[in-house]
């Protein structure tokens, strides 16, 4: 089957004062219809760039300098500005971090979602009202009638960000990009938010990039998983076998630096305490051609402080991981950690989490 969306090599820079800095380089990946995918590494890493990079909506400053992204077989990164209009919000949408801000407060919940309706499907107010409503209801807002009238200010977050969730999806899009969609979300709305969007996903057949810090919820519903370091893909593939046998070194860190993350383990299997990952993501105009977690990798060799950022390649079917040493170095990787760490227990797992355990902010 052919991919809904499918990104080859983008490249996006920021220019700075000392020329032009990367923020992503040579990204790919692609997710099918119906299917989820979720781009997972800790702040800084090129996650929500990602995102607006997608959606035509960077930052003064950004802009990308090479890549391919195609949409629905037409290569959207060659569009014009009116043509990414007229696609934002019907073919392709996002729900956006925080929807307090994300949200006009000087228009009521109705007239928003109506006015993504109207534009992109030509429907008039009262047949856009109805859609509106309809879409309250598939989120399970309660008293949804009165909702349409509320401002977002009279709105809980979590309500907030179900509206979030009707407006992206009332223009039944292909493609739902949703970047940390449960952020400042008490657990019990994260996990009602993640459901609805699963549900919601299976019911339209739409393809979701999620970005998240919550790799409990990436075991749960993502198909696959990409894995950011730096701006650069460090390992991809199907969602069991990054997170259960992870090749790449930082990869590996993550999961050892989440409560209980393997899939399959018991209550009977031992607990180990978390780790941390020393260090930080070198920031912008700092990364080097050279493998970028090599300063934070106990066991980097000259090979990789020297020579230039192996490629994304695959290791096994279905498996790719950019690291000179896949799999026993990231075995190798977790080891010194443990052996040097200040640990705390280990806690159950639980779904919801609004960061990277371990993970430097």
């Amino acid at each position: 089957m052919a991919p809904i969306l499918d990104v080859q090599d983008l490249t996006v820079v920021l220019k700075t004062p000392l020329g032009d800095a990367a923020v992503l380089e040579h990204l790919s990946f692609s997710v099918e219809a119906g299917r989820i995918i979720a781009l997972v590494g800790e702040s800084g890493c090129g996650k929500s760039m990602t995102a607006l990079a997608l959606m035509g909506l960077l930052p003064d400053g950004f802009r990308r300098t090479g890549g391919r992204i195609v949409l629905c077989g037409e290569d959207i990164a060659a569009a014009s500005p009116a043509r990414l209009r007229s696609l934002r919000g019907s073919a392709m949408s996002m729900i956006f971090q925080e929807p307090m801000t994300a949200l006009n407060p000087v228009y009521t919940v109705g007239d928003q979602i109506t006015e993504a309706l109207r534009q992109h499907q030509n429907l008039n107010r009262r047949d856009a009202l109805d859609r509106a409503l309809a879409m309250l209801k598939a989120v399970q807002i309660p008293a949804a009638e009165s909702r349409l009238r509320a401002y977002p200010h009279q709105l809980s977050g979590g309500m907030r960000q179900r509206v979030m969730i009707a407006m992206a999806l009332a223009c039944r899009p292909q493609v739902l990009i949703a970047d940390e969609p449960t952020t400042a979300l008490d657990v019990t709305v994260q996990a009602e938010v993640f459901d609805l969007l699963q549900q919601l996903q299976q019911e339209m057949g739409t393809a979701i990039l999620l970005i998240t810090h919550d790799l409990g919820t990436v075991a749960d519903i993502a198909d696959s998983v990409a894995v950011l370091y730096a701006g650069r893909c460090v390992e991809q593939g199907a969602t069991r076998h990054v997170l259960e046998t992870p090749l790449h070194p930082y990869a590996a860190a993550l999961m050892a630096a989440t409560p209980r993350l393997r899939l399959g383990t018991t209550a009977a299997d031992p607990r180990p305490a978390l780790l941390e990952i020393p260090g930080l993501v070198p920031p912008l105009g700092q990364r080097a051609s050279v493998c970028a977690f090599a300063g934070r990798c106990p066991r980097a060799d000259d090979q990789c402080r020297e020579r230039l950022q192996p490629p994304l390649e695959e290791h096994r079917p279905g498996h790719a991981v950019a690291c000179r040493y896949p799999g026993a170095l990231a075995d190798a990787v977790v080891a010194s950690l443990a052996a040097s760490r200040v640990g705390t227990p280990d806690a159950a797992p639980r779904r919801g989490g609004n960061d990277m355990p371990g993970a430097m902010p």
